[in-house]
């Protein structure tokens, strides 16, 4: 397989190299068009070209072809090219788009786009075409953007034009009411789904999910008291890890410890790997970092590591202060088969930062500039920005941000505290050049819509004292409430 790091084949080759590689693999058994696209992890490259090449070699591709590739790349979290395949499917092979092509579609523009784009595209969409899938999906992208008064009009919708519950979209409300802090709406939502016997085991470890972040810790032992005695309700492991972050967020560690140790037991089937995942990162979050190398390992059994499990295991690392061990686990990922993601040398950087140790950060990023001819993914610039700032150097920071606008994909956003401190700095600073120059190029790319870009050059310039940056800047970012500073308080998570 494909070394993108660390060999004369790095992904830091020019485009053009990096892009004939894909499109002419060569032939044998094992290359299949799956293949070629997930070994297309650069965000630069086109998937389009991908699919041409395949189709002008004289391969077909199937209807359900395509559901497979964009369900994997949505996994992977690799949105972009999956709305490319989605808008592909229609526009270069004319092929009819369900209810559930368009409900996908509708996601991924939210997350590639913006809401904006999502709604238009969903006002676009013929009235006989909009069933419970569309409307779902429409939920959800309200949901994403905490648009919570568009969300329950979608929600009276779906209730009036069907006799059912619709009792797949609750969870959605549920969850959006405690990401919102909106506690009382989050009451009257539980108790009209418990009359209403709406609920399974995914509703229930929402219930469990909403006591945990609103810390609500004994309601939501109540709630598993009754769940583990109740044998009409399969527990999973989704079930007590629930459990364990409402108990980590709590700070009762030793609790936290017997529920993931339940929820250990619970790993089966297909989501293994998940769950695996998730322990990696709860058993770091309780310090037990024997734990963690010994999940580790179980990972690395499970046909190999991937890109996901090792950017968990940098993460826990990072949370326990194991530099070195980040470190052992980063050239493991260097020297071995995988495909390049650009998450993981993020990660790294993030990791040093969060630590304080930004000459090593600074360091590698120089590292990876030699690697890559000069050029650098703008998610890295984006995390040494954030530890410019979590350490007080802004005027770095700002600097780095820039790099980090310039050289990042359309659609992208970075870090939200550390691009409001950004804003404020060059406010204060009377800074306006290169606040235009930062902003302009959000607009462009579209990082932002241009209604939120024109606000900010305002703000900086002074035409509304009346609010500040990070307000301008919150609708764009999915976020609790309370992950939300208050006024001067920096947000030191990486």
């Amino acid at each position: 397989m494909l070394k993108l790091i660390g060999s004369s084949r790095s992904r830091w080759n020019h485009y053009n190299t990096t892009l004939l590689r894909f499109l002419h693999s060569s032939s044998t058994p094992t290359d299949t068009l799956f293949l070629r696209i997930s070994r297309a992890g650069d965000p630069i490259i086109p998937i389009t070209s991908i699919l041409n090449q395949w189709i002008q070699e004289g391969r077909d591709v199937s209807h359900s072809d395509i559901h497979f590739f964009i369900k994997q790349l949505r996994i992977r979290r690799r949105f972009k090219q999956a709305l490319q395949i989605s808008e592909w499917m229609s526009n270069e092979r004319n092929l009819h788009l369900l209810s559930g092509d368009i409900a996908t579609r509708l996601d991924l523009i939210a997350k590639v786009h913006g809401l904006d784009q999502a709604e238009k595209y969903f006002n676009s969409v013929p009235h006989t075409s909009k069933d419970f899938k569309v409307y779902g999906a429409m939920l959800n992208c309200y949901a994403q953007y905490n648009s919570v008064e568009k969300v329950e009009y979608i929600m009276k919708k779906l209730k009036e034009s069907s006799s059912d519950d619709n009792a797949q979209d609750y969870p959605v409300l549920l969850k959006l009411y405690y990401r919102t802090g909106q506690r009382e709406k989050l009451v009257a939502l539980m108790k009209e789904m418990k009359d209403k016997k709406i609920y399974d085991s995914s509703t229930l470890n929402s219930w469990l999910n909403a006591y945990a972040i609103t810390g609500n810790i004994d309601e939501m032992e109540k709630l598993l008291a009754k769940i583990e005695v109740d044998h009409s309700i399969t527990l999973n492991w989704r079930t007590y890890s629930a459990v364990a972050d409402g108990y980590i967020k709590a700070g009762q560690f030793d609790k936290s410890l017997i529920v993931l140790k339940k929820s250990e037991q619970l790993i089966r089937g297909k989501s293994k790997r998940a769950a695996y995942q998730s322990l990696l990162t709860k058993y770091a979050a309780t310090g037990k970092k024997d734990d963690v190398y010994r999940i580790w390992n179980i990972c690395k059994s499970l046909n190999g590591s991937q890109n996901s499990t090792y950017i968990s295991m940098l993460m826990s690392l990072s949370n326990l202060n194991d530099i070195d061990g980040a470190e052992t686990i980063l050239e493991e990922w260097e020297s071995g088969n995988t495909c390049f993601d650009v998450r993981i040398p993020s990660a790294m950087v993030g990791a040093y930062c969060k630590n304080g140790l930004l000459e090593k950060a600074e360091a590698y990023v120089e590292k990876l500039l030699k690697r890559g001819g000069g050029k650098l993914d703008g998610r890295i610039w984006d995390r040494l920005s954030c530890g410019y700032y979590m350490y007080n150097d802004t005027d770095k920071a700002v600097h780095t941000m820039k790099k980090a606008i310039l050289a990042s994909p359309q659609g992208w956003k970075p870090y939200p505290f550390t691009f409001a401190a950004c804003i404020e700095h060059m406010k204060e600073k009377r800074d306006f050049g290169l606040a235009l120059e930062i902003l302009g190029t959000c607009r462009e790319q579209g990082h932002f819509s241009q209604a939120t870009c024109d606000e900010l050059i305002s703000y900086v310039q002074g035409e509304n004292s009346e609010t500040n940056a990070w307000k301008l800047l919150k609708e764009h970012y999915h976020l609790r409430t309370d992950e939300v500073p208050v006024d001067g308080e920096k947000q030191h998570e990486m």
